[in-house]
């Protein structure tokens, strides 16, 4: 029976074979798995949907994706056509042959055949444009995200505000109805509009006043995924951020999601901006990357450690403030589990976050970026990509099978994450990113930083468009895991290759893995700017940690005038980023063009992602009239001064603004405004401490030690004084010293205190005085001191504060020719009390508790 059955297969292949042979060119897919009857059988194989290269005899995980392996049959040893479920998530089946073959090429070369946008079916909006009312009612109101009731902003009860959605050539007609007791504003992000309702406060337009209502009216020219939010003061941070979509008359046909990503903290928007001008180092505490010596030693990075501070570098950082939660529109974690196998989903993501970057990452496979800042771009399709704080991306995903897929979003500096779930089943986990490698990042950044505060360009690079991220070291999953106090391998060797820097091995461990970069965005159309007279202008991104000053050329907004341009000519400015960190540029009211090879068809952004070392140029036609403002989109680095004000000339009286000189006072508050910052220590030999309102450039202080008789002393010194420079390492001053003590206190280890060490008598145990002196930040951190009191007599004192030996142990000490010497220890309990004990010339040993606000 066997044989007989084994002759009739033989007699039915052997006419295919023969007229496969005759003809292959038209041979038939199902021709061809007739073909393959005469082969012997072949083992079965398991393979990924989304990585048909990945073959294994045992079922498991795909190593790039990790998707379930699905069972392959042996007749599919090579197709010729995409497998049906396949087909459904990357593309339709082209009808062009040439296409159909240039697919299979693809294929049979490991390559996955790209999403082709232009098959999605479009549907067309009929109706006539039209007038789109919204009201929004602005309130107070408390939330939840944390197990602790905390106070936001909520409009219409919502936190994100609500979606707006208009369509290319209506109206937009918004009363904003502030129920609050304070003042608010609303900014339309990246929208074109008459300069009057663009929505910065003071600049564009009076703040909306409390319980009043105010309408901006004005009509939507564009289209694409923008945002809208508060500009007025730290209020974006509490809830005041919402997605705006603008349609276009024939949008493509596809499930889609409006997305708005956010951070939380707990803490008042105005104690983080407070705190960050303090240098407080509590965030770099709650997030576990204090980069302590004592942490340098047991990791091997001592020298690291040693060379930042001789450089005068805090440690390194990513992002500056530690955050509670992370939100995909108002949520941690997000369930969509409408969608099906074979679906695609359209994501409109806005990043709505006050000082967050997020990586993108998802489990069901690439990600095809299809729109930038609201502007469309040619498909392309990546791994991963970081969106900044207040960019726009319009991405599409497939759901690959039947189960649920996690679109991940990860912070910078990966302290947490947030998860949209895209359809039902099981889920399919996106691989978490992991920790970043801080002490390699900061011996990277030593290389690149001159003890002058300036980056160093490295020697034939030039940097630009994102083509390398210079925090790229810190990132294990493209530099693996790094080894004690050395990198596996050289630094450079490591980097992605992104085929923009001749001559460089730019090659990753994981080299399969795109990440997308600005050179990678091709406009669809031709983005080539009207003729007209050219107006170039360089700046430099300036600031420091340290005191948290951000800058344009050394200049807070308050402290350079506009930059005037005239309608008709085209603004080219290059940017330079001179400092160590990322910055969000975004230009009110304007689309640019970033020049990122591309030639004619370079992207339309409103938002440049410029990374340290990094120069970009950006160019965009003055068409507009009015005053728009350009700044770094960080929330804080904005309030702190690191902005401009574009201004045409000849334009006319904003109606808004009946008083601009009024206005403008107003508008210059942000980065003029002091913060004030005490530290008092309550010990068992008395108290000592300072208290000081300071701002951009100017601070004023009073510092006490005070003991519990007269043998201890009583002093108290009030300063007044300016930082100068770049980096603000200099502090001229002058001020008044009151100092009173009687003899018969604690023994001076360096002898009698009648003399000086500069052979000066001494008026330590009476002095009241005017004094004149100039600090000075020496390497190592360490503050030197050089000052003459009205008597004539000089004092030099060096000192140096929050010496970091574990992650919650600090060390301080002073010593100066008045044979003054302090030493102390502190343990940081909470942000706000320390357990601290010290030992003073004056006041002798003694132990408490230090207070930090």
């Amino acid at each position: 029976m066997l044989k007989k059955i084994f002759l009739i297969a033989i007699i039915f292949c052997c006419p295919v074979f023969a007229f496969a042979q005759h003809d292959m060119k038209n041979m038939s897919a199902k021709d061809a798995s007739k073909q393959e009857c005469k082969q012997p059988a072949k083992p079965v194989n398991y393979t990924c949907l989304m990585h048909l290269e990945i073959q294994s005899a045992k079922p498991g995980n795909c190593p790039k994706c990790g998707m379930k392996l699905i069972k392959q049959k042996a007749k599919t040893s090579m197709p010729e056509t995409i497998p049906e479920t396949r087909m459904k998530m990357d593309m339709p089946m082209p009808k062009d042959a040439a296409n159909h073959q240039q697919n299979t090429q693809d294929m049979q070369k490991g390559k996955k055949p790209k999403l082709k946008v232009e098959i999605i079916k479009t549907i067309e909006n009929k109706e006539s444009p039209k007038t789109i009312r919204y009201d929004l009612y602005v309130a107070d109101t408390v939330v939840n995200f944390t197990g602790k009731t905390k106070h936001a902003i909520a409009v219409n009860g919502s936190i994100p505000m609500p979606t707006l959605i208009f369509t290319e050539g209506d109206t937009a007609e918004i009363y904003v109805h502030n129920m609050m007791n304070t003042e608010t504003s609303l900014h339309w992000h990246g929208l074109f509009l008459p300069n009057q309702y663009d929505g910065v406060p003071n600049l564009t337009q009076m703040p909306i006043k409390a319980h009043t209502t105010h309408l901006y009216k004005f009509p939507i020219i564009q289209h694409g995924t923008h945002w809208y939010h508060s500009h007025t003061g730290l209020q974006e941070q509490i809830g005041m951020y919402g997605a705006m979509i603008l349609n276009k008359r024939k949008e493509l046909d596809i499930p889609t999601i409006p997305i708005v990503l956010s951070e939380w903290t707990d803490m008042k928007p105005e104690e983080v901006h407070r705190s960050l001008h303090n240098a407080s180092d509590w965030f770099a505490i709650e997030k576990g990357t204090t980069q302590s010596y004592g942490e340098a030693i047991k990791s091997g990075y001592l020298k690291t450690k040693l060379t930042n501070e001789w450089k005068r570098m805090n440690a390194m950082d990513v992002s500056d403030v530690y955050y509670n939660k992370f939100l995909i529109n108002g949520k941690n974690v997000d369930e969509q589990p409408q969608f099906k196998a074979g679906d695609k989903v359209r994501l409109r993501i806005a990043n709505g976050s006050s000082s967050t970057y997020f990586w993108l990452t998802y489990s069901g496979g690439k990600i095809t970026v299809i729109a930038n800042d609201g502007n469309d771009v040619d498909p392309v399709e990546v791994d991963r990509l970081v969106i900044s704080i207040a960019e726009t991306y319009d991405v599409i995903v497939a759901i690959p099978e039947n189960m649920s897929y996690e679109f991940l979003v990860t912070p910078e500096d990966r302290t947490n994450n947030a998860s949209l779930w895209l359809g039902s089943g099981m889920k399919m986990p996106a691989t978490p990113l992991p920790k970043l490698k801080y002490f390699a990042g900061m011996k990277m950044m030593n290389s690149m930083m001159a003890m002058n505060g300036n980056l160093i360009p490295m020697k034939g690079m030039q940097m630009s468009n994102q083509t390398m991220d210079m925090n790229m070291v810190m990132y294990p999953e493209l530099t693996g895991e790094e080894s004690k106090g050395k990198m596996k391998t050289n630094t450079m060797s490591k980097m992605p290759d992104n085929n923009s820097m001749p001559g460089m091995n730019m090659k990753a461990e994981n080299s399969g893995m795109i990440t997308l970069n600005y050179g990678m965005l091709k406009s669809t159309e031709k983005t080539n700017l009207r003729e007209g007279p050219v107006k170039e202008l360089k700046f430099e991104l300036t600031g420091n940690m340290n005191r948290y000053v951000w800058s344009i050329d050394n200049k807070v907004v308050s402290e350079a005038d506009n930059i005037l341009i005239r309608k008709g000519e085209n603004v080219r400015i290059i940017l330079y980023n001179n400092t160590m960190m990322r910055h969000p540029m975004h230009i009110h009211g304007h689309d640019f063009r970033v020049l990122n090879g591309q030639g004619e068809y370079a992207p339309l952004k409103n938002v440049l992602d410029i990374m340290p070392m990094e120069r970009d140029t950006l160019e965009f036609a003055a068409t507009e009239s009015g005053d728009w403002f350009f700044h770094c989109h960080i929330l804080y680095h904005m309030m702190s001064g690191m902005g401009r004000v574009f201004s045409y000339e000849d334009s006319p009286a904003n109606p808004e603004l009946p008083d601009p000189k009024l206005a403008r006072h107003n508008f210059f508050w942000d980065d003029r405004h002091p913060h004030f910052m005490a530290r008092v220590g309550l010990e068992s030999n008395g108290s000592d401490g300072v208290a000081m309102f300071a701002q951009t450039r100017w601070k004023i202080s009073t510092l006490w030690h005070l003991g519990y008789h007269d043998t201890h002393g009583y002093e108290s010194e009030i300063m007044l004084g300016r930082y100068m420079g770049k980096m603000q390492w200099l502090y001229p001053y002058v001020g008044f010293d009151y100092h009173y003590k009687i003899e018969g206190g604690p023994k001076n280890i360096f002898g009698g205190e009648k003399y000086n060490w500069l052979g000066q008598l001494s008026n330590k145990n009476n002095r009241k005085t005017i004094v004149a002196g100039v600090a000075y930040t020496l390497p190592m951190l360490v503050i030197a001191d050089a000052r003459v009191d009205g008597t004539g007599k000089f004092r030099f004192q060096l000192s140096r504060e929050d010496f970091s030996i574990t992650p919650r142990l600090r060390f301080n000490w002073m010593i100066n020719t008045d044979k003054e010497y302090m030493a102390g220890f502190r343990y940081i309990a909470t942000k706000y009390i320390s357990l601290s004990s010290h030992y003073d010339s004056d006041m002798g040993l003694g132990a408490g508790i230090t207070l930090t606000y």
